[in-house]
């Protein structure tokens, strides 16, 4: 048992260097090293379980202080044919596709930035039609996918779209990864004959 314990730790600790995300990073360093703690002192390598120790309350500091940490959102409407928008989306163009497969970029009606603590972490890009608001393009950035942004947009920052009397959200599947996360910030599953699609009401 105490084996699978230090191999478990060994995943956990690689694991954490494949994620671009320090929030996920700092989790999976956690498990690791909390697992390599007990490793460590439970066969007798005591300097194995200090330094592990060290590391896991280093991680428990560093996650209490981002979890504590008030952070500053906001969107920014530019035109479509900004030449920043559309650098950013040249730059993002790979990791864009593993999600949204279908995207192809052109001016949309509804163009924004997606700012964290003022910088730019994600862009919003949607037609309007019928009180829908139709994502096109929902994306973050990889350092920044925590869920924050998307929360932020469909659940937070409200009032911009009751402004336009937008009554729904909807967002054609794209990808799984991509339907995990509308899931989980509250759009519901419809199918119809041609596509699949998520709606979130705005209330």
């Amino acid at each position: 048992m105490i084996e699978i314990i230090g191999y478990l730790g060994s995943v956990f600790v690689a694991s954490a260097m494949l994620f671009n995300s320090i929030l996920r990073l700092r989790w999976l360093s956690l498990t690791g090293s909390t697992l390599f703690t007990i490793y460590g002192f439970t066969i007798g390598a005591y300097p194995v379980g200090a330094v592990n120790g060290f590391i896991m309350m280093t991680n428990i500091y560093y996650l209490s202080r981002m979890y504590a940490k008030k952070e500053y959102f906001r969107t920014l409407a530019v035109r479509p044919d900004n030449k920043y928008l559309e650098d950013f989306l040249d730059f993002n163009k790979s990791d864009i596709q593993k999600f949204f497969p279908g995207f192809v970029k052109k001016p949309y009606a509804v163009s924004l930035l997606v700012l964290r603590n003022m910088q730019v972490a994600g862009v919003f890009l949607a037609e309007e039609s019928n009180q829908q608001m139709e994502v096109k393009l929902d994306y973050v950035t990889p350092a920044y996918r925590d869920f924050k942004l998307g929360n932020y947009v469909y659940n937070v920052n409200l009032q911009e779209f009751k402004d336009k009397e937008i009554k729904s959200f909807v967002c054609e599947s794209q990808s799984k990864k991509h339907d995990k996360y509308l899931q989980k910030l509250g759009f519901k599953k419809q199918i119809n004959t041609e596509a699949v699609w998520y709606i979130k009401l705005i209330h």
